[in-house]
């Protein structure tokens, strides 16, 4: 064992860290108990690789970490699993978002929100977005996630979910017009 791998006890971690490793993990992936697993494995996994901390960062951030390479791994795996008609059928309803000038369509031009602040520390409007992000296609949820949630480059969710930066910035427009279209109806 190395010294810096002397200075963390996988004894506390379950006590320390589980509480807020899952906290992150839930806010990624909209199932509780896939987010219990995940937690499970990173304390495995952290583990099976204790002799490689080298003490740069905390004990907290280096699971966490692992953590979310775990998580990429998920959305990965949904991503590769495209359901075609769930992606024909959230593009079907965005068809007549616009007429042919690409301007909105008077039916699903956007509506006045309130405060965004507000609405991002409502309990209630968190449920509804949850809901929303839950019914886009899975790819869709994994950059929308990565991107928006997680804070990651362009360049590495194209590399990690294996698509063109053309094809992202498709999943980007079209995931944010479903989640407006979805908040619109469901929170407004």
């Amino acid at each position: 064992m190395s010294i810096s791998s002397a200075t963390i006890n996988p004894h506390e971690w379950v006590k320390t860290h589980a509480d807020y490793l899952y906290a992150f993990a839930i806010k990624r992936i909209a199932d509780e108990e896939q987010a219990r697993d995940l937690v499970q494995d990173t304390f495995l996994a952290a583990l099976q690789k204790v002799n490689n901390f080298e003490g740069k960062s905390s004990e907290r951030t280096w699971l966490t970490a692992i953590l979310k390479n775990k998580i990429i791994d998920v959305y990965r795996k949904k991503s590769s699993v495209i359901v075609s008609s769930d992606i024909v059928e959230s593009e079907r309803q965005q068809q007549d978002f616009f007429d042919e000038d690409g301007h909105w369509s008077q039916q699903h031009k956007p509506l006045r929100m309130g405060e965004i602040e507000q609405g991002l520390e409502n309990k209630e409007f968190n449920q509804v977005l949850k809901r929303c992000m839950e019914k886009l296609p899975a790819l869709w949820f994994s950059v929308f996630t990565m991107k928006h949630i997680d804070d990651e480059t362009s360049e590495r969710i194209c590399s990690e979910l294996k698509v063109s930066a053309q094809n992202f910035w498709v999943i980007i427009h079209r995931a944010q017009l479903n989640l407006r279209a979805c908040l619109q109806k469901n929170w407004t």
